[in-house]
């Protein structure tokens, strides 16, 4: 063994321990360390937020197909693992009852609970619950741990399985085991690879390093304007859950204040905003309750942090237990069962509820809950010990239906026929594990329920003619230029049928041609296509009519062909020829098959690619920009930041403004592919100055003159405001961005026309939220 020797004679030679030689010996923060952008800029628009979640942090790569790994699944084998799973126990996380199946449910249910209808985000649909925020919200406590005993399922069966499908599947396989027919599965679930930092869960602000126990992340001070049980109660869009850091409502009442109906006030809120009626609102809680039990056996200030801030040593389980699981399990503080039999499907819970009064008491954690008055009411089993039984529970939220009269109806509904109740509670799981996933293509395996019947669904129905050929559409185009529609109205009637899909849910798009259906047909935001509609339907009725080879067009494709028109006009009056793709096959829908209630959920308040802002908007989002509501609408359409500049830059030139006006309109050749709007927002001889003292209005002055040249509102003025739209901006401006830019922006254009056609044989999108 050799060594050196180091001569300290002469202390300025070497550095001292841990030195650099050149100074610096402090390391003080390393990629990721804050403070960051957010913080010094916490105003800054975050346009990096459109490419989370693309390819480059999917480690499967571009060319994995998924459907095609998970159709080839044995799926019988596959539900054959887990039932032997679910009633297996091993000693780090022993299953309650000798039966994991309970806690699956909850961990498949917590999935799904997060999906809302405001805005189509949250849901399983991309298996979020093992990343934060969500993998560590309270509610979501010990949830690390059923997923970590699926982590040999999961293995065995790889990639061809996503965890999104797995802890769907397995709520599934739980409910069967326990004797429920549950009215189907489908797979198809593409899981996320990291982390979802875009997505707004509600205002409060919790110091996440301060956090040392459960109640101290359950808040709901901001979110709420109003008091519990007044006329102007109301909870802030987008959000659905009633506190920060649940998945639904405080199980103890709001403010943890027992009071029963105060909490069906909270519950017909969020469940509302779930997508869920009062019937499907019911058969939820009182099914999910049907089975297993809560856990409250210490106080949450002994129970250790989230999994995001466990120690590395824990290896991503979070909420550890100095007392151990089984018996001494702590989750949400309440302590108990629902029933005399927690592993089997029956009325019990409903006929408890409703057969004794009950009384408000405390967990061993200090929770409170409720217990029945009456000593000889029945009893369930301990959970863990032979021979040990306990009273039963309700939770503050349980006699919340048996209290509120509009919920004690359906539950005596479900008290005198136990079928109805069991129907009920099978379809509305199937919604809730479903609800966003989007139209019926996308379901996979044998086990898939799909009905027209099933509005939640937003059916479309299959066609009954055949698609327009080449000939035909050449035929369509020419007919189309004939009505005299100016390209403008041809292209803002098309955009603004597809551009109703949000990739959050997989809802809306042109497919179906619910623009011209009720509520999307009454939106002031649509106004401008009305005549264009009429006009559209009668190129159908003259086309259709009287054919006899078959073949028709839908007014829905026919929508979608006259942008296509409108683009390949404007590019070549532009001097630049261009064949906007086009593909036929979408099917037009009726009123009855449309759901208007839950499409008003999509009516637009701001859209900045219509340069669109509703009156009330300031008074809507008093802490919402139109370009922030802007951005989130370019993520909704799977944008790119330079998809989204050359998308707007093209609508602008062609005039796609919701009223015509000329706001953002930076050309004299309105309707023309040009890239005179990029150019005029780089102009260095232009200066922009406020219009309105609010700054949502702007005027283009020449720097030397002060002439106006233009009016702009903040959705144009973005483009050149935020460095990184404008250096985008400026890969369009120069000399040489004319032909780039239109073929960019017909490849765009395409994309979004194309959002929602996963009926498309080789349509596939590869990652959640991927361009």
């Amino acid at each position: 063994m050799s060594t050196t020797t180091i001569d300290k004679t002469n202390t300025d030679s070497y550095p001292m321990a841990g030195q650099c030689p050149f100074g610096g010996d402090r390391i003080g923060g390393a990629f990721g360390s804050r403070p960051a952008l957010e913080n010094w800029y916490p105003h800054r628009l975050r346009v990096e937020l459109l490419h989370q979640n693309g390819l480059a942090a999917d480690p499967l790569g571009p060319d994995f197909d998924y459907a095609a790994a998970f159709q080839a699944i044995d799926l019988d084998a596959l539900k054959g693992d887990i039932k032997q799973f679910l009633t297996s126990s091993v000693s780090w996380w022993p299953s309650d009852y000798g039966n994991y199946g309970p806690q699956m449910i909850r961990m498949a249910w917590h999935s799904a609970g997060t999906y809302r209808i405001a805005d189509g985000r949250g849901g399983a649909g991309t298996g979020m619950q093992r990343f934060a925020p969500i993998s560590s919200w309270w509610d979501n406590g010990n949830t690390d741990k059923s997923r970590r005993l699926l982590q040999p399922i999961k293995h065995k069966y790889g990639n061809a399985l996503s965890w999104a499908d797995l802890m769907v599947l397995t709520g599934n396989c739980a409910l069967e085991i326990m004797g429920l027919p549950t009215y189907g599965f489908a797979g198809g679930r593409l899981d996320a690879w990291e982390a979802d930092d875009a997505t707004y869960w509600g205002p409060e602000v919790v110091e996440m390093g301060s956090v040392s126990s459960f109640d101290e992340m359950v808040n709901r001070d901001k979110r709420w304007r109003g008091k519990n049980g007044d006329a102007e109660y109301d909870l802030e869009n987008p959000l659905a859950a009633s506190h920060q850091a649940l998945i639904y409502v405080n199980p103890e009442g709001p403010y943890a204040n027992g009071d029963p109906q105060g909490s069906a006030n909270d519950i017909r809120v969020t469940f509302t905003r779930m997508a869920m009626n009062d019937e499907e609102t019911v058969a939820l809680i009182a099914g999910g309750h049907a089975f297993g039990k809560s856990h409250g056996m210490v106080p949450a200030k002994e129970i250790g942090p989230p999994p995001e801030m466990a120690p590395m040593e824990a290896m991503g389980l979070g909420w550890h237990n100095p007392k151990g699981a089984g018996k001494d399990t702590m989750t949400n503080g309440i302590e108990g069962s629902w029933t005399p039999d927690p592993t089997k499907w029956d009325n019990a819970y409903l006929e408890n509820l409703f057969k004794f009064d009950w009384e408000q008491t405390k967990s061993p954690a200090g929770a409170l809950q409720w217990t029945p008055k009456d000593p000889n009411a029945p009893r369930t089993p301990d959970a863990h010990v032979a021979g040990q039984s306990h009273p039963l529970m309700m939770m503050t939220s349980d006699i919340a239906l048996k209290v509120d009269p509009e919920y004690r109806k359906v539950c005596e509904k479900f008290l005198g026929d136990f079928d109805a109740f069991t129907q009920a509670f099978s379809k509305a799981w199937y919604k809730l594990t479903h609800r966003d996933m989007g139209p019926k293509h996308r379901y996979l395996g044998p086990e898939a329920t799909i009905e027209d019947g099933l509005l939640w669904q937003d059916p479309i129905p299959d066609a009954a003619y055949a698609p327009v050929g080449e000939a035909e559409i050449a035929a369509l185009k020419q007919a189309i230029l004939a009505t005299g529609l100016s390209v403008s109205d041809l292209a803002f009637t098309a955009f603004s049928a597809a551009s109703t899909y949000r990739d959050s849910d997989k809802r809306g798009g042109a497919n179906g041609a619910r623009l011209a259906l009720a509520p999307q047909k009454d939106w002031a935001v649509n106004r401008r296509a009305v005549p264009v509609v009429e006009a559209l339907r009668g190129v159908m009725s003259g086309f259709n009519g009287g054919r006899g080879d078959g073949k028709q067009v839908s007014l829905a494709d026919l929508i979608v062909l006259a942008g296509c028109v409108a683009v390949e006009k404007a590019a070549r009056d532009a001097g630049v020829e261009a064949r906007v793709p086009f593909t036929p096959g979408r099917v037009d829908t009726t009123q009855a098959l449309t759901d208007v209630e839950m499409f008003t959920w999509l009516k637009p308040v701001a859209d900045g690619f219509r340069n669109y802002v509703d009156d009330g908007f300031a008074a809507m989002a008093p802490r919402l920009s139109p370009e922030e509501m802007f951005l989130d609408k370019a993520n909704l359409l799977t944008l790119t930041a330079p998809e989204w500049v050359v998308l707007t830059g093209g609508l602008r030139a062609l005039n796609a403004n919701h009223d015509g006006s000329t706001r953002g309109v930076f050309t004299d050749r309105v309707g023309v592919l040009t890239t005179d709007f990029f150019r005029t927002l780089t102009d260095t001889n232009l200066i922009w100055e406020k219009a309105d003292a609010a700054g949502t209005s702007f005027a283009l002055k020449d720097r030397e003159s002060g002439q106006a040249k233009y009016e702009a509102t903040r959705n144009d003025l973005v483009f050149g405001s935020n460095a990184q739209l404008r250096n985008i901006a400026d890969a369009y401006a120069g000399s040489d961005g004319q032909r780039r830019f239109v073929a960019d922006f017909v490849r765009v254009w395409d994309k979004v026309m194309m959002l929602d056609r996963y009926d498309v044989k080789g349509h596939r999108r590869q990652g959640p939220m991927a361009a």
